[in-house]
């Protein structure tokens, strides 16, 4: 979260803050072995206005808020230092590392050169090469980089940042290997599974910091979110009322992450609210309110927040997919739909996320808007059973099975779904319908149409009911529908149509297919219409009931 910054944390004048030198007081260096940052920070600023200052006091100061996660005053403390006559060259190295964290990265690149060359210097440097998306700086500061635990620390995150996870891994690793005390590796690794959606894993290799450290920010705001990925937002949200419980003072130092991710375990509760000012702040902030726009309909909004975003990520990627793909059927809009595919097979055909979950789902979301359904079968069948319960998985699985004409096992998928805004979808009317019809049912696609207010949806229903209910030689619901249609709109059409269900009716009838009773309801269907055809129709439809003794 806090190397994601995009945007700066402060306006107006430059930010600031990092490590120090020095001896403090006995006192100041047990609060800083118990990691009590707000405790050493009282005690400093209490001898500061005594009048008591211990050795590089003010470093120390420094050095806390920066730990603290409180940048701008350590800001203040390093732009005081560096004004100084006697002010030591290193001190404005901290001052730029602190401008970085504050997401001031032009300002830090400028002070940093101010600062006599060091291995901090290097490395913050590269971090800024990094930034600026500058590749022949950022390989010239990497062949800089030392074979010390620093250095490599700082190539492992920027691995990390570039989605080099398994080589961040590596790094972690080897320096544990050397450094068994340096428990806080453990958490990186544990970050870095999290990234390859191994959250057991990441679960176990945490569980290893929090025995020690267990009221770390960082390390139980990782356990919520492994939490909500193995199980749900509220085992995730539990986990944070513990950290919010410890009240550790380390809780400052990542507040703005925690207020994200509650918002995410809550379902979207809350998200104008926190998520708006966070956008550039925390990069997934952006995406998670591009997809609250998207659950809330608003895909304008969405597309707004994204048509400018250069996609590095895979979800990213993703993200936008699906907001062209919404805007496209929004607005009937071809070249956003082909945008959509593009970026879908982009994800699922790269070696990385061809065997995942989502790379299998953008496939079959690609092939889905090729209208290509047998293939989107192949890769929905291969994770089905990741997704039982899933209704938006089950409502496309049900689509693409009735596509290729599988309606039995269409209308089993699409009656799992037990969402009411998915089950009050046209689309999802329409599909059923014809999954009913299809599967000799057509009373039940009739129920869903008188089931539905009039609307332009309602008219579309009937129609689908009353053409595929004919050609299925299903002529009793066809011949109904038809004749509501013709009274909606009187045209020749409906009427052609009513009267060739209505003659299909008497054909089934005489195959003894139908029940003779049935021809009571036809003649009233028929007499709502005032074409001349009508009355030869009836008198022949008459005759034979009087032949047949059929009760009319």
């Amino acid at each position: 979260m806090i190397l994601s910054r995009v945007k700066p944390a402060i306006g107006g004048e430059t930010p600031v803050t990092k490590k120090t030198k020095g001896k403090g007081s006995s006192l100041v260096e047990d609060y800083l072995t118990q990691r009590d940052y707000v405790g050493a920070i009282t005690l400093l600023e209490f001898q500061r206005s005594i009048g008591e200052r211990g050795e590089d006091a003010d470093l120390w100061l420094a050095y806390c808020a920066f730990h603290l996660g409180d940048y701008k005053r350590a800001m203040q403390e390093y732009k005081a230092l560096t004004e100084k006559p006697d002010c030591h060259p290193d001190i404005w190295v901290y001052l730029a590392c602190t401008l970085f964290f504050l997401g001031f990265y032009k300002e830090a690149q400028e002070v940093a050169s101010k600062a006599s060359k060091s291995q901090l210097q290097n490395r913050l440097l590269f971090h800024l090469a990094h930034k600026f998306n500058d590749e022949k700086k950022l390989m010239g500061f990497h062949q800089k980089l030392e074979d010390m635990t620093e250095d490599q620390l700082s190539l492992a995150s920027i691995h990390y940042m570039r989605s080099h996870y398994q080589e961040a891994i590596d790094i972690y690793k080897r320096i544990l290997l050397q450094n068994r005390d340096f428990l806080a590796l453990n958490v990186y690794v544990a970050l870095c599974y999290y990234k390859l959606d191994y959250y057991d894993v990441s679960q176990e290799v945490l569980a290893v910091y929090l025995q020690t450290v267990p009221d770390s920010t960082i390390a139980l705001n990782l356990k919520a979110c492994n939490h909500f990925r193995l199980f749900n937002g509220k085992a995730a949200e539990a986990e944070l009322k513990n950290l919010t419980d410890i009240s550790s003072s380390s809780f400052e130092f990542a507040k703005e992450l925690i207020r994200h991710n509650l918002v995410v375990f809550r379902n979207g509760e809350g998200a104008m609210q926190v998520l708006p000012p966070l956008v550039d702040v925390i990069v997934e902030a952006r995406l998670n309110l591009v997809i609250y726009y998207l659950r809330q309909d608003d895909v304008q909004e969405a597309y707004n927040l994204t048509k400018d975003m250069e996609p590095t990520q895979p979800q990213e990627y993703i993200l936008k997919g699906v907001v062209h793909a919404a805007l496209g059927q929004e607005v009937g809009s071809r070249d956003h739909l082909k945008i959509a595919q593009q970026f879908f097979q982009l994800v699922g055909g790269s070696a990385s996320e061809c065997d995942t979950i989502p790379g299998r789902q953008c496939m079959a979301s690609c092939f889905f808007l090729l209208r290509q359904f047998e293939d989107v079968l192949i890769y929905l069948n291969s994770i089905k059973s990741y997704f039982y319960n899933d209704d938006t998985f089950n409502f496309n699985y049900g689509q693409a099975k009735a596509a290729v004409g599988n309606f039995k096992e269409a209308e089993e998928i699409f009656l799992l779904i037990q969402s009411e805004k998915i089950k009050n979808d046209f689309v999802y009317l329409s599909w059923l319908a014809r999954c009913y019809i299809m599967n000799q049912r057509p009373r039940l696609a009739w129920e869903l149409y008188l089931k539905m207010e009039t609307s332009a949806d309602s008219v579309n229903l009937l129609q689908l009911i009353a053409n595929d209910c004919y050609k299925m030689g299903q002529f009793y619901y066809a011949a109904k529908a038809f004749d509501v249609l013709e009274r909606l709109d009187p045209s020749p059409e409906f009427w052609e149509g009513k009267r060739g269900a209505c003659v299909g009716i008497f054909q089934l009838i005489l195959a003894g297919r139908q029940p003779r009773e049935t021809l009571r309801e036809v003649l009233p269907l028929l007499r709502n219409t005032g074409n001349p055809q009508v009355e030869y129709i009836v008198r022949i439809l008459k005759k034979w009931a009087k032949d047949n003794r059929v009760s009319l």
